[in-house]
């Protein structure tokens, strides 16, 4: 298990973009299962919609590819800085079930399928009461990068 404060540590993502609330479960190289609780305080309702509040589906793949950034990270027993990401390699066969909306829980899951020279693939999907509510296929890279500026 994993509190906001060790997530924080394992993923360079901050206020508003941080979508990860708690981790439950990980299996190093093998899957891990997250939390996410979508409350109406959440910066993206105020236009999405303003009448019929639902989360974008491209916040849930990001919250999901948070997820399997944490795994990457812990797999390769390191930590995120200045000079490392892990960032998307590519998206497949993402499917939407039904709208999340304020006072869900997304459960995300995560397995890695494939890891090939930095690029993981990853299984994932994210249930709200048991119900699967988006899954995909995605690839992330994890790589080291030049540091910006003077």
């Amino acid at each position: 298990m994993m509190d906001p404060i060790e997530i924080l540590r394992h993923l360079p993502h901050r206020y508003p973009m941080l979508l990860v609330d708690r981790v439950l479960e990980v299996e190093k190289r093998k899957r891990i299962v997250a939390l996410k609780n979508v409350t109406m305080n959440e910066h993206f309702f105020v236009g999405h919609f303003p009448h019929y509040p639902v989360m974008p589906g491209v916040l849930i793949i990001e919250a999901l590819a948070q997820t399997a950034a944490i795994l990457t990270f812990i797999t390769l027993e390191t930590l995120p800085d200045e000079n490392t990401l892990s960032y998307f390699a590519g998206i497949d066969r993402a499917r939407f079930k039904r709208p999340v909306m304020p006072g869900d829980q997304l459960r995300l899951e995560a397995e890695l399928t494939r890891e090939l020279r930095g690029i993981g693939k990853y299984d994932v999907r994210a249930l709200v009461d048991g119900n699967i509510v988006a899954e995909a296929e995605l690839m992330c890279a994890y790589r080291t990068i030049e540091p910006k500026g003077p």
